[in-house]
């Protein structure tokens, strides 16, 4: 992206048959986003030595306070050991704890306990700012569209899931 300024589609442009460099531009812009939108985040986490990973489970963890281990990997779509190796820092640091099912003892409840609430929150807080900033800039309308293009690039079998999920939220 050389130019400092996004050419607009002109008026009348059938959206539907985008040309290679707006296709570009959507990319680029979806990257830079997400580096800018994780900033604030990563560097609160790295100060112990914590990463994304990390970021996900606490947030999802948060989200559904007693999800299992099966549902957190359901989610994140990692491996059970990339899972694992997150799950013992974040308990070993105090922000997770984990509890045996009262129905099947063989299921793991997650939980985040007052420091993991405290952290989910600081974490996050940048990130609504954020996102409530360009919220308000870019109106109802574009809000609205922005929604139906993350939804739209969400894989078509899962959408009905993870708006599920949102809906729960």
């Amino acid at each position: 992206m050389t130019d400092t300024k996004l050419r607009e589609p002109k008026p009348g442009t059938n959206l539907l048959y985008l040309r290679d460099e707006e296709l570009r531009q959507g990319i680029e812009l979806l990257f830079f986003a997400y580096r800018d939108f994780t900033s604030d985040p990563d560097a609160i986490l790295a100060r112990d030595g914590l990463g994304r990973a990390h970021h996900r489970a606490i947030y999802f963890i948060n989200r559904k306070p007693g999800i299992t281990i099966a549902e957190l990997l359901a989610t994140l779509r990692i491996t059970k050991q990339s899972l694992g190796r997150v799950l013992k820092q974040l308990i070993a640091l105090g922000y997770v704890e984990q509890k045996s099912g009262t129905r099947d003892r063989r299921q793991r409840h997650l939980s985040l306990t007052r420091r993991g609430i405290d952290l989910e929150h600081q974490l996050t807080q940048t990130q609504r700012e954020r996102v409530a900033r360009a919220f308000r800039e870019a109106g109802p309308e574009a809000v609205a569209g922005y929604r139906k293009v993350l939804i739209g690039l969400i894989n078509e079998a899962d959408r009905p899931a993870v708006l599920g999920q949102l809906n729960r939220g």
